[in-house]
């Protein structure tokens, strides 16, 4: 191993400065040295950085032989290597901030590789910041809300610029636009970041200035140096620093006596300096008298004084009263209001009914007196001079008969159908000046006579019933009015008597005397009545009752109980029907027409045909309209010879009918061919798998019940045989049992008759069936058909008879 001292240069193209520092090489088949450049960031592309060749001690010829190039990890490769100059030049946009953000310093290395012998040079790039970016805050405004009673020396902490450059470049200063109140403090934090306060060094006044708009600047160190600058907007919130204050220290005004009530009299105002709820003013009486505060009101947001009682002016002349103001901090101001009273006429007329008969018959004549009325004022002279007339315009009128007395008479007829109530306002006026008028109003009811019959709704009723409805179902209601009244009002409806192909129409419907509500009496059938008409009356209860008519109409409706029926093919039980197509028939080939109708009408006659099931459906088809069956293709051998249709006709009703025909075809050329093939002809193989399924069934429960049947019969047969070996072989006397349940026989009481029957066997009859001859008259019974009586039991023993009990209910 050989060492070889070398010379490192460290060089800036910032200027003239060059400084140098020595370094190892070490040379072990491979040398290695170190080289370090600084740069301004943003240079242009192909910008000189360094003399490798030079630095290095290489020379050129050196850099070309030994394939010079840089190796470097980075995706972008931010310098380039002309070996054959042996320079290092900038090859890529070179941004600080991009590259290192925050850290300093800044730089980024690479090798430069040489081949035989193998050379490896370190080298680094140091990138200085230059000031490229100014200082920028955050926000563009700075929104603050300041109070005007903020002590002084209050701090506001601003929002801080921030600046990507460092060092001198990036921010230094925080700089605060001129202003009267504010004076600005800059701080520094830990990591060298900068921010300022605003402290207030004079009292605000929002009633002087309400806003304030200042500029904060931020600077940085650069040469030359970059700013930015954000607005601050200060609002200035009020505080209850002024009291209200009225425009005038008093207010006089003038009002007329027995002046209407909510009479505007005058408006009071005071005005505050400050703003929001500190601003707002409440008006209100002071220390005033009640009776004052009984007869006048104050609008409390507005200041306006109404009258709210009455004004005489025989009792008051005159009113003072003070009006204070207060705003929302309770600071106050009062005024003195003087309020002079205006003398009038304040007596109106006086009305009194001295007789008044209501109601009256509208059938009254004119000039009826209604009532007799009394009229007086209490002021004197020309003001207790009075007028009376009538104000509206009414069938009425007023005459004088003597001083202050009228009488009301009726001036026209009266109808209670047009008007069952007259309000008549009389109007009592006085002499004075502005005159004085009293009204009152009498309310007088006209009582009802039968003179108006009643009228239907209706010129002419119809009514839509849909068919097959049910018996006592309403169909509609018909409804009449009549103008009068009570009893002459209530209305009973009648059906008029009248035929309907030969039957009365009181079986067709019926109509409720009471609410006019028609039913239907039986269900209707479109089919064998279309509409019909008839005629219902209303009359009324009056004496004598007065009655009108109204014509019916009920209308049919159609409804969708018809299902469709196929007229052809004809679909009979006993033979079957088949249609022959040639096996040279083309596509198109008419092979029959499914004829269906309908009895319905309308859409519900509307008829569809669909081809449900096929042997082959890719044979024929069914024209969804007409109901024409026609191949689809050609006929060719490989096709069956029995081909089965099933076809559903189907109409347009809502639900739908159907019904299904059953088309047979026979592809074939001749009737023999037809015939061989039609009488083999296969059921449906739903019906076929059905008839299968229901056979095997069938069989199965009848070979249980036969197995079951034969064990009990072989069991029967055992016991019985048994029975009758011991029988055989006894000794002891037969004692016969009566089973106390068939004592009685002779059927007088609930019990079933009982036929004897006499059976003859042999040894070997076991093996035999019975044989039942003609009924015995035994009065009793054996359980276990044995024997009867004890003498006939031994008779029949020894003939190896017995006997069998038959129950005949």
């Amino acid at each position: 191993m050989a060492f070889q001292q070398c010379r490192c240069k460290w060089r800036s193209n910032l200027g003239a400065h060059l400084s140098t520092a020595l370094f190892f090489c070490v040379s072990f088949n491979i040398v290695a040295c170190q080289i370090r450049y600084s740069i301004p960031e943003e240079m242009k592309k192909g910008s000189h950085i360094g003399n490798v060749a030079q630095d290095l001690g290489l020379d050129i010829k050196r850099l070309l032989s030994g394939r010079a190039r840089i190796v470097t990890g980075e995706n972008i490769q931010y310098t380039e290597l002309q070996a054959d100059k042996g320079i290092l030049v900038v090859n890529e946009r070179i941004d600080r901030e991009q590259l290192c953000g925050d850290v300093t310093p800044c730089s980024f290395s690479f090798e430069i590789i040489l081949e035989n012998p193998m050379e490896l040079h370190h080298i680094t790039i140091e990138v200085l910041d230059v000031n490229d970016h100014p200082p920028v805050f955050k926000k563009s405004d700075i929104m603050l809300d300041i109070s005007e009673s903020a002590n002084l020396g209050a701090r506001f902490v601003l929002d801080s610029a921030e600046d990507p450059d460092v060092g001198p470049n990036g921010l230094q200063s925080l700089k605060l636009s001129s202003n009267n109140n504010f004076v600005l403090k800059q701080h520094e934090n830990p990591d060298g970041s900068k921010y300022a306060e605003m402290v207030l060094e004079k009292e605000l006044d929002r009633e002087e200035i309400p806003h304030l708009s200042l500029t904060l600047i931020a600077v940085d160190g650069g040469n030359p140096p970059r700013s930015g600058t954000v607005n601050i907007n200060i609002k200035v919130l009020d505080v209850n620093d002024n009291a209200p204050v009225f425009s005038q220290p008093v207010y006089k005004a003038t009002v007329i006596e027995n002046a209407a009530k909510d009479t505007k009299i005058l408006t009071v105002n005071a005005t505050d300096a400050d703003s929001g709820s500190n601003g707002y003013i409440t008006y209100s009486f002071s220390n005033t008298k009640s009776n004052v505060a009984d007869l006048l009101s104050i609008d409390r947001v507005s200041g306006e004084l109404f009258v709210s009682g009455t004004i005489d002016f025989e009792k008051d002349k005159k009113y003072e009263l003070r009006i204070e103001a207060k705003d929302q901090g309770g600071l106050t101001d009062s005024s003195k209001v003087i309020i002079d009273v205006t003398d009038v006429n304040d007596n109106a007329p006086i009305i009194n009914a001295m007789s008044f008969t209501s109601p009256v018959s509208e059938d009254s004549p004119p000039g009826t007196t209604i009532g007799i009325i009394n009229v007086k004022d209490l002021d004197s002279s020309d003001n207790g001079l009075v007028n009376c007339r009538i104000e509206q315009n009414v069938p009425f009128r007023i005459r004088s008969n003597l001083r202050n007395y009228y009488t009301l008479i009726s001036d026209a007829a009266l109808d209670r159908e047009s008007v069952s109530e007259y309000n008549i306002t009389v109007v009592a006026t006085d002499a004075g000046i502005p005159p004085l008028s009293t009204k009152r109003t009498f309310t007088l009811k006209v009582s009802d006579v039968n003179d108006n019959a009643p009228v239907f709704l209706q010129n002419v009723y119809t009514a839509f019933v849909a068919e097959n409805n049910s018996p006592g179902a309403s169909v509609l209601t018909v409804s009449a009015n009549d103008p009068d009244l009570n009893q002459n009002a209530r209305l009973s409806y009648i059906l008029v008597d009248s035929d309907l192909e030969g039957s009365p129409v009181s079986s067709y419907v019926s109509v409720s005397a009471d609410s006019g509500v028609i039913h239907a009496v039986r269900s209707f059938d479109y089919e064998q009545i279309k509409d019909f008409h008839f005629r219902v009356r209303a009359q009324d209860g009056g004496s004598p009752p007065l009655s009108s008519n109204v014509s019916v109409k009920i209308v049919i409706q159609d409804q969708n109980d018809n299902p469709p029926q196929v007229l052809y093919p004809v679909q009979t039980g006993g033979s079957l029907v088949a249609e022959m197509v040639p096996r040279s028939a083309d596509v198109g080939y008419l092979v029959t027409k499914v004829v269906a109708v309908d009895v319905d009408s309308g859409q519900n006659a509307w008829l569809s045909y669909k081809l449900q099931k096929a042997t082959d459906r890719a044979l024929f088809e069914v024209g969804s309209q007409n109901g024409e069956i026609r191949s689809i293709r050609q006929v060719s051998d490989k096709d069956a010879v029995k081909q089965r249709l099933t076809v559903i006709v189907e109409d347009n009703g809502q639900p739908s009918r159907s019904a299904t025909v059953i088309v047979n075809v026979v592809v074939a050329d001749s009737f023999p061919e037809v015939l061989s093939e039609f009488t083999d002809f296969p059921h449906d193989k739903e019906y076929n798998d059905n008839l299968t399924f229901y056979l095997v069934l069938a069989l199965a429960v009848v070979s249980f019940l036969f197995i079951t049947s034969l064990v009990v019969i072989i069991s029967v047969k055992i016991y019985r045989w048994r029975q009758s070996r011991i029988l055989y072989h006894s000794s002891l006397p037969v004692i016969p049992y009566y089973p106390p349940r068939y004592s009685d026989t002779l059927g007088t009481g609930t019990l079933p008759h009982v036929y004897n029957y006499e059976v003859c066997r042999t040894t070997d009859s076991r093996k035999s069936d019975l044989k039942y001859m003609q009924p015995m008259s035994q009065s009793l019974v054996s359980v276990d058909g044995a024997g009867t009586d004890a003498p006939q039991v031994d008779k029949q023993l020894k003939g190896n008879c017995s006997q069998m009990s038959t129950l005949v209910s």
